[in-house]
């Protein structure tokens, strides 16, 4: 259950965060969305609260401690506590083999996609542990943390780097009632998945044809998952990396 809990949302104006979010709110959390687009943003807080959820929107950069940190202590603030956390926001990156990956590239990647759920994951637990109630933390990896996909080198390091990252809090504070996994999406129709197959549907083709259930996944599908995991009903399960793709991972 996630009814009356209040739970953060990075990365929550599209794609897999707006699903999460809007799921969420049908179950009752109060959802707090953090992004950079405030248009979306509040478009989604607009269509949570129109059908009767609760929901804000703040302009937050996640990659930054300052921003963060002053977001959590809010929410606390307001609200008396931070119940969950859904570190989702993210980037694809410049597809590229590494001799033709920029040490820029690279470090915009590695810090939007891995350094921001350190920061958040540093702040989310603090709080957790000062108000000494627990909580459950979900982190978005990807298939491409779990396994090496060409031309990706940054992302797939990043990811990679979330689940090491989630499966140690998740052994640091298991004993704090402190639960942290992590999801790991296939192709989801999300405008990430636009972006990197850019119109191209020979390519999205023979991306789907690598999938065991034999087609891309709507955001919902994926949602399930983390609003699973940040509810009491995962109550028993931490340091999980948990495929949701398809069955592409299993071959």
């Amino acid at each position: 259950m996630v009814s009356g809990k209040t739970i953060l949302v990075t990365g929550g104006a599209s794609g897999i965060g707006l699903a999460t979010a809007i799921l969420l709110a049908e179950e009752g959390a109060h959802v707090v969305i953090a992004d950079l687009q405030d248009e979306a943003g509040a478009s989604a807080v607009e269509q949570i609260n129109n059908a009767g959820g609760k929901a804000e929107y703040h302009h937050v950069d996640v990659t930054q401690y300052d921003e963060v940190n002053a977001l959590v202590e809010d929410i606390a603030n307001r609200y008396g506590s931070l119940d969950g956390a859904f570190n989702n926001a993210g980037i694809e990156g410049p597809g590229a083999q590494i001799v033709k990956m920029s040490l820029k590239d690279w470090d915009r990647v590695v810090d939007v996609n891995l350094t921001s759920v350190f920061i958040c994951l540093k702040i989310e637990v603090a709080q957790m542990l000062k108000q000494q109630t627990g909580g459950s933390i979900v982190n978005t990896a990807s298939i491409a943390g779990l396994i090496g996909m060409q031309g990706s080198s940054g992302y797939n390091a990043a990811k990679h780097g979330v689940i090491g990252l989630t499966k140690t809090v998740a052994l640091e504070y298991a004993k704090k009632n402190i639960r942290v996994n992590a999801v790991c999406p296939g192709f989801i129709e999300t405008p990430m998945w636009d972006r990197t197959t850019a119109g191209n549907n020979r390519l999205k083709d023979s991306l789907q044809s690598l999938v065991a259930i034999g087609r891309t996944a709507e955001p919902v599908e994926l949602a399930q998952a983390p609003v699973w995991l940040l509810s009491d009903r995962a109550s028993y399960v931490t340091g999980v990396a948990l495929p949701v793709d398809g069955g592409y991972t299993a071959g």
